[in-house]
């Protein structure tokens, strides 16, 4: 079987169990083993090929049901169409159901509008295929400097001035000789804020010294990897991560090794423009 085919064959088998448990657990690590995925990688594969991320899928799905359950049950009340598509209560059904189909509830059931209905969610055609140069190398191991940030992603600048000011005031691993990483451990998102971690990186030949910043050491493993160059702000590295997942990795034959995607700056800000830096994705492989 193609490889693209046993992709889509397996992300198939998702829809199709989402479609048939509605009413279910459908969170990432029961997704992901009907996928056959890694845990840590199927937010990603899943929204590169369905079009958005599998918690907003789930929502559409049970609010379509909901929305057929409305218009063809009598007794079906509005809470009751609530809690079977998973909402706490019917103020938050509401809300999220006229976003979606442009009525309320009650009104979608005295008059449904089923154009409406059926043109609410589409999945993107996935045919289109964006250009990309995609190459497969062996990255070797490489020893870290790295200062993780918890929390909010829109705070991550301040902790990326910590990590500068250390690189400066220590003399370890500078900028003009090492290399700047940067490894998203998880998807801002699909990521609760203050659940979000991201390691901002610096080379490093010798131990880190110890010091009042939280800087420590670690390594990058060595393997093969995927890499995909991104030019452009950081903030929008998004439309050229997606692509790998959704056009490349499908008809690629390769596996996800299950290491977190990382990042290679290769520009330094302010010396380039923002719209010129160029970005390294690498995606490790199996």
């Amino acid at each position: 079987m193609p490889a693209h085919t046993a992709y889509a064959k397996r992300f198939d088998a998702v829809l199709a169990h989402i479609d048939a448990h509605l009413d279910g657990d459908l969170s990432v690590a029961v997704l992901s083993r009907v996928a056959s995925f890694s845990a840590y990688h199927f937010h990603r594969q899943f929204t590169g090929y369905v079009g958005v991320p599998v918690a907003r899928y789930v929502q559409m799905m049970r609010l379509r049901g909901a929305a057929r359950r409305l218009a063809s049950q009598k007794r079906c009340t509005v809470l009751d169409a609530a809690l079977d598509a998973g909402f706490d209560s019917p103020e938050a059904f509401s809300r999220a159901f006229k976003r979606a189909f442009g009525l309320t509830p009650s009104q979608f059931r005295r008059r449904p509008s089923w154009q409406v209905w059926s043109a609410s969610f589409v999945i993107p055609h996935l045919s289109r295929k964006l250009s990309m140069q995609v190459q497969i190398i062996d990255f070797t191991e490489t020893r870290i400097a790295k200062l993780e940030h918890h929390g909010a992603p829109g705070l991550l600048n301040a902790s990326v001035r910590q990590f500068i000011e250390w690189r400066m005031q220590s003399g370890q691993s500078p900028v003009a000789s090492s290399r700047t990483f940067g490894i998203p451990y998880s998807n801002p998102e699909t990521t609760p804020p203050d659940s979000f971690r991201f390691a901002i990186c610096g080379e490093m030949q010798e131990p880190v010294a110890p010091n009042s910043v939280g800087v420590c050491e670690d390594i990058i493993p060595g393997g093969r990897c995927a890499v995909i160059r991104h030019v452009g702000s950081p903030d929008h590295i998004g439309e050229s991560i997606y692509p790998i997942y959704r056009d490349w990795l499908p008809g690629s034959g390769e596996e996800l090794r299950d290491h977190p995607l990382f990042f290679h700056y290769l520009s330094v800000y302010p010396e380039t423009p923002m719209e010129d830096w160029q970005t390294d994705i690498y995606v490790p492989l199996v």
